[in-house]
């Protein structure tokens, strides 16, 4: 139970990471407010606060900070797990989706990170940001979106900087390859799905893709009290894709 009576904020709660994470976080005790875009999630339970919301806009998320402060009061975990992933060349990437990459990866971050660190209690917090291997290192067809995880990255490391005196701790895990539903529907999509897969695999050294759970419990990590003298930091859960 190491999040017993902490009070943690999951984005991305409705699917993959996000989802695992809430349920790690729910097995060792926490409250768990939760947001998402889908007017209902199915896998919220009874003690969860679960408010559905564009975190794009800046208006939800205040409303979304009041909401925590009335309901919860403090809040000492956030978890930012979600983003929005869509691949083009640059050059023939239209403005307006580089631009929702910008807003859903990192933007939308930093707002959420404005209006709930105010929130933390005065013995501080932890916030951890979900990243990509892609944050650290580049690929092509995927450059906006790199540009928008590795400024994620920096605006970890600069709010953990900013935050350190008043002991709220800024962190990134930044995931491998995952096995989403999203990534899954991704390769079946494929004209051969198998032969992708296996193709994937072999770029990383463990040879395989990280379960979402996987990904979680390097948050909880990040989260909780045994990770108390770090901050700042950039964890991969890439299977040493980034190493190589």
């Amino acid at each position: 139970m190491r999040l017993e009576k902490v009070t943690a904020l999951v984005t991305g709660a409705s699917s993959g990471i996000g989802e695992a994470a809430s349920a790690r976080f729910r097995r060792e005790g926490a409250r768990l407010l939760l947001t998402g875009r889908r007017e209902q999630l199915a896998t919220a339970q009874p003690d969860d606060l679960y408010v559905p919301g564009d975190l794009n806009d800046e208006g939800f998320v205040a409303s979304l900070a009041d909401r925590a402060a009335d309901s919860l009061g403090a809040v000492e975990v956030v978890v930012l797990c979600h983003g929005l992933q869509a691949g083009s060349p640059l050059m023939e990437m239209d403005y307006q989706d580089a631009k929702n990459v910008l807003e859903s990866n990192l933007l939308s971050v930093f707002l959420v990170m404005k209006h709930f660190a105010p929130l933390m209690p005065p013995a501080g917090g932890s916030i951890v940001c979900v990243s990509s291997r892609f944050g650290i290192v580049g690929r092509p067809g995927e450059v906006m979106y790199s540009a928008a995880k590795g400024g994620l990255i920096m605006l970890a490391r600069g709010a953990a900087i900013e935050w350190a005196p008043r002991n709220i701790r800024v962190n990134v895990v930044a995931p491998g390859l995952t096995a989403t539903p999203i990534v899954e529907a991704s390769i079946q999509r494929r004209p051969d799905p198998q032969a992708y897969r296996r193709e994937r695999e072999a770029s990383i050294p463990l040879q395989r893709l990280a379960t979402p759970e996987e990904v979680a419990d390097a948050i909880l990590f990040l989260a909780s009290a045994e990770s108390s003298y770090i901050t700042g930091a950039v964890l991969p859960v890439d299977g040493g894709y980034t190493a190589a």
